[in-house]
C-alpha cells in the first residue's frame, strides 16, 4: 500500500468523522462507484482520460452520484481523486480507508478457526470472549480445520490464541519429553 493511498484514506476518514457520516454507508457508496468503474470500460476511458475536460468528467460523476445516492462528501472526495488523476488507485485507497475506519471505530478483524462448524450461540459466545481479548469490537471470519481435533484458534492481527486440542496435546507431549 502506498503512502499516498493512506493519506487519501485518512483525509476521507477525517471528512466522514467531521460530517458524522454513516461510515459503512459511505464505504459502500465508494465501493459501488469503484465496481461501476471496474465494470465499464467506457466509463474508465472517460474519467481517466486526461484530454477530457474536468468539467465534463464532473457531469458524469454527478449523474452516477445521483443514481447511486451518494453522500455529497463521497461525491466530492471522488471528484478530488479524479482531479488528481488517482482513480487507478481507488481500490487501494478504499482498502486503506477500511482499515482506518475500523481503527477509528475500535473494530478489530478476528479469524477464528475451529475443528467443527459452530452454531450461532457458540459464535456469539466466542465473539464476546474474543472482543474482550481484543479490547473492543471484532469482525469475525470463520474457518474450519479438522486437524485441530477440538477447540479453536483465534488470530487478531498478528496475535494468535491457540486453544485447540491439537496444541494442548503438543504441549503435553513436550512436557513428557522434557520430564
Amino acid at each position: 500500500m502506498s503512502v499516498l493511498s493512506l493519506r487519501y484514506a485518512h483525509a476521507f476518514a477525517s471528512v466522514a468523522t467531521s460530517a458524522h457520516l454513516d461510515v459503512a454507508a459511505a464505504e459502500r457508496q465508494m465501493q459501488d462507484f469503484s465496481g461501476t468503474l471496474a465494470d465499464s470500460r467506457e466509463l474508465r476511458e472517460v474519467l481517466m482520460n486526461p484530454s477530457i475536460p474536468n468539467a465534463d468528467k464532473l457531469k458524469v460523476l454527478d449523474a452516477i452520484s445521483v443514481r447511486i445516492g451518494m453522500f455529497p462528501q463521497v461525491r466530492n472526495f471522488l471528484a478530488v481523486i479524479m482531479e488528481h488523476q488517482r482513480l487507478a488507485e481507488l481500490d487501494e485507497i478504499l482498502s486503506e480507508y477500511h482499515l482506518v475506519a475500523d481503527e477509528q471505530a475500535g473494530m478489530a478483524e478476528a479469524e477464528i478457526t475451529s475443528a467443527h462448524p459452530l452454531n450461532d450461540q457458540d459464535r456469539v459466545e466466542l465473539e464476546a470472549q474474543v472482543s474482550r481479548l481484543a479490547g473492543g469490537s471484532v469482525r469475525a471470519t470463520y474457518r474450519e480445520d479438522a486437524t485441530l481435533l477440538g477447540g479453536a484458534v483465534v488470530r487478531i492481527g498478528s496475535t494468535v490464541y491457540d486453544g485447540s486440542v491439537r496444541a494442548q496435546l503438543q504441549q503435553l507431549k513436550q512436557k513428557l519429553i522434557n520430564a
